[in-house]
This record gives C-alpha cells, sequence and structure tokens, in this order.
C-alpha cells in the first residue's frame, strides 16, 4: 500500500529528483561513513555499508520517505568502547542489542513522546545542526591541520582552533570549495529543483582538472564485502555490554526521531509527527540495525545533512533512498576510480552549503514576534548543539516548556493571595497584580501568569 501511494502521480520529473538526491547523498554520506568508522576503530568501510545495508529496511518498513539513515557522530563513545573492549564482535554485540533495545521502545510505543518535541525546539535544534555542519568542514575547507592534541569535538571550541589556525590555510581548498557554493546556490535560485549540490561537485572537479589543482581527494576504496561479525555471549556481557546497548539505542532513538522531524521542517511540514508514526520509524531502524549488527556495521540513525541534500536535490520518495544505497555500492565498485578523484574540499563544500539552508532565517526573522517561551527554546537549544551536545540541546530546549508548565500549574492551583500581593493604588486601595489575571492554560479558563 505504501508503495502504490508512492508511485501514484509519479512523473519523469520526480523520478529524476529521485535519482540526483541518492546520487548527492550517496557523495555526502561516503567519506562521513568512512572517518566515523574509523574514529570508532572499525574498518572504514563498515560506516558504508551500514548505510547500504539499513537503507532497504528503513525505505519499505520507515515512516518518512526521504530521511536517509547512516553513521552518526553521536554513536560514537558507544560503538568505540565496544571495540576497545572485544574489537569488532564487541561492536557488533554492542549495535545488536541496542537494535533490540530500539525495537522494544517501538513495542512500548516510546517514540511517540519524542514526537512531541515543541516545534521551536525542532527548529533550534535544525538551525545548530545546520551550524555543526558548516563549523566541521571548515578545517577540510581551509585545509588546516590538526592541532596539537586534535580537534576537540565540541563545535564552538573547534570553530576557535579553526579561527587560530587560520594563518596555515591553503588558497585552493577554499576556491574549491567556494566554487561548490556558488554553483550551488546559483542553481537553486535559477532552477530550484535542480541537483544543485551535485552541479557544484560536477563544476568543481572539472575547473580543478582544468587548472591542475592537486588537493586532498577521496582516495582509493575497499571493494570487499564485509563478513559476518562472529562472537559469543558470556556472563560478563550484562554489566559491560548492556549499558552502552541501552544508552546508544536511548541517543540513537532521540537522533533518529528528532532528525525525522528536522527534514519535514525543512520540507515545509510544522506539523508534529503522528504518535504511530514515531513507534514504526524506531521499530523500521531497529530491525535495520539488527541487520546490520551482524556485520558488525555501526548503528544506522537519521542524518539531517544527507537527508535535506536529497530533498534539495529533487528526492521526494522512499525510492531516494534505495538510490543512495545502489549509488554506494556503484561507488564502491563501478565509480570508484571517478570518486577516488573528488577533491575534499568538494564535499566539505557540498556539507557548508546544506548547513547553510538549516540555519532558518526565517524564524531568525520572526524572533523578535514570537512567544519568549518559544524564543528563549530556540535560539538556546540552537547554541547549545554547538556548545554541548545535539542531544542535550533538545533537553535544555524543552526544559523551557517544562518550566513554564509548572509554573503555569503553581499559579493555577495556589491561591491568589498566595500567588502575588496586592499592590497599593494612589486613592488608597489595593490592585490585583497584571501577573494574576484569568488567562487560558489547555483551552480551559484559569488563574495564571500573563503568557
Amino acid at each position: 500500500m505504501l508503495w502504490q501511494n508512492t508511485f501514484r502521480g509519479y512523473t519523469w520529473r520526480r523520478f529524476l529528483g529521485d535519482l540526483s538526491g541518492g546520487a548527492i547523498a550517496s557523495l555526502i554520506a561516503l567519506p562521513y561513513g568512512l572517518a566515523l568508522a574509523s574514529l570508532m576503530g572499525l574498518p572504514p568501510v563498515l560506516g558504508v555499508y551500514s548505510s547500504i545495508i539499513t537503507a532497504p529496511f528503513c525505505a519499505f518498513l520507515g515512516r518518512n520517505p526521504v530521511l536517509i539513515g547512516g553513521t552518526s557522530s553521536v554513536t560514537i563513545p558507544f560503538i568505540a568502547a565496544g571495540v576497545r573492549a572485544q574489537g569488532i564482535s564487541g561492536a557488533a554485540k554492542v549495535c545488536v542489542s541496542a537494535a533490540i533495545i530500539m525495537m522494544g521502545f517501538s513495542i512500548l510505543r516510546l517514540g511517540r513522546h519524542v514526537s512531541k518535541v515543541p516545534a521551536s525546539v525542532v527548529a533550534g535544534f535544525s538551525c545548530g545542526i545546520g551550524g555543526m555542519m558548516i563549523i566541521s568542514q571548515l578545517r577540510v575547507i581551509f585545509a588546516l591541520p590538526a592541532p596539537k592534541g586534535g580537534w576537540t569535538e565540541v563545535m564552538l571550541g573547534q570553530l576557535l582552533q579553526v579561527i587560530r589556525g587560520l594563518g596555515g590555510m591553503q588558497p585552493v581548498p577554499v576556491v574549491i570549495a567556494l566554487i561548490v557554493v556558488a554553483m550551488a546556490t546559483v542553481m537553486v535560485v535559477l532552477v530550484p529543483k535542480s541537483p544543485a549540490p551535485l552541479l557544484g561537485v560536477v563544476v568543481a572537479v572539472l575547473a580543478a582538472r582544468w587548472f591542475g589543482w592537486h588537493e586532498n581527494e577521496v582516495g582509493a576504496l575497499s571493494r570487499g564485502l564485509p563478513p559476518f561479525a562472529g562472537f559469543s555471549w558470556e556472563p560478563s556481557d550484562v554489566w559491560k555490554v548492556l549499558p552502552a546497548a541501552f544508552g546508544l539505542a536511548f541517543v540513537s532513538s532521540i537522533n533518529l526521531l528528532i532528525s525525522s522531524r528536522v527534514v519535514e521542517h525543512f520540507r515545509g511540514r510544522h506539523r508534529q509527527m503522528k504518535g504511530h508514526d514515531a513507534d514504526i520509524e524506531l521499530g523500521a531502524y531497529g530491525i535495520a540495525n539488527l541487520i546490520g549488527g551482524t556485520f558488525g556495521a555501526p548503528v544506522s540513525v537519521g542524518i539531517p545533512a544527507r537527508s535535506v541534500a536529497n530533498v534539495q536535490c529533487g528526492g521526494s520518495t522512499r525510492l531516494s533512498n534505495l538510490v543512495h544505497a545502489a549509488f554506494l555500492i556503484g561507488l564502491l565498485t563501478l565509480g570508484a576510480h571517478f570518486i577516488a578523484q573528488i577533491p575534499l574540499a568538494a564535499l566539505a563544500g557540498v556539507t557548508a552549503f546544506v548547513g547553510a539552508r538549516l540555519l532558518d532565517w526565517g524564524t531568525w526573522r520572526r524572533l523578535a514576534k514570537m512567544r519568549r517561551v518559544d524564543a528563549a527554546a530556540f535560539v538556546t537549544t540552537a547554541f547549545a548543539v554547538l556548545v554541548v551536545n545535539a542531544i542535550a540541546a533538545v533537553a535544555i530546549g524543552c526544559s523551557f516548556y517544562i518550566l513554564r508548565h509548572l509554573i503555569l500549574r503553581y499559579y493555577a492551583a495556589a491561591p491568589q493571595a498566595e500567588r502575588s500581593p496586592a499592590l497599593p493604588t494612589g486613592d488608597g486601595s489595593y490592585d490585583v497584580p497584571p501577573a494574576t489575571r484569568r488567562v487560558h492554560v489547555d483551552g480551559a479558563a484559569r488563574e495564571g501568569i500573563e503568557t
């Protein structure tokens, strides 16, 4: 039924959009997957196979048709701990256990609670992710060497490291990235439905060939299929594996559902996700990660960067997810030689361009007209993504609404005399302050503070 609805009214234009969207998503996924798997201590190619293996399950079983899954940085600490303890088999144990726990979250219908995150928090999360995408690529765009002690994971700290290292920047990678951004921007203005980032990459590669620029490129890729990760369970795994697996399942579930909301927000669909859709999405990714985990592949979650790029290039149906996986297979086999020659700065330019599109300039312009609680949640969530991390940022943003709810409940339940003392007026009488006027809270008239 889902696929009948997907292809009802399907046109060649939408098909080309799915092709270009899946293609650019795969180009973004490739370097990210290789790098993140390497950071976890796994063979780099497993980061790519995480996207390939899980894509069909997410496309057929998931609810968001354009959400592209893959390896995420939020999963690194949990999987890396498994690798340090027991190698690839340890990572497989953690990922398989986390997948089962995610399926449990789905059965218990816990996903619907995450789907109720306020729209302003989702917008702030989207904006923060956009800023994180830009900052994370600056070191590649400027071709900066790693500072002493390495690059920090906190985005604000990384931005300061980039600023301090600008004296050693290289001009050619900057030009390559600017070509991608400029070309993509022009195409978005002239032909909004065109695969703008993909065209930017093509122009940048041709320019590099024409001028003889030789910068860091994607490089040679492994073409071998991953074997099954053999492992056996031991009694000690109860306290060695399960805590990391539960933490991995928790952060992956939140990241997945919030990313799905971000993608829908970018598509102009600002309504909340339906409760059963959130539960089904969790179950779909749980099943997908159960299969991927048997190969030792990292847990796959929704990735805003490649999902938004997919939409930006015209992706609109579940087919774009399958195309994304098919292109990754092609890149690892038939197109490995061509992809190896793409400058890393060009892919960094794509990520920076997509990140700039996520900054939600419309919300910033409306900031002064928003309710104070919405404005505070939006701004705080956006900056918390850069200062702390994405999961903590969502919790901080939601705390504004929890605090507001508690204050409203207090003023609704407390006697009027306890809420605020009466204020003397000029004629010797007493007036009730504005804070105790009658307001509507959740549709019912109650005593409370002004909103």
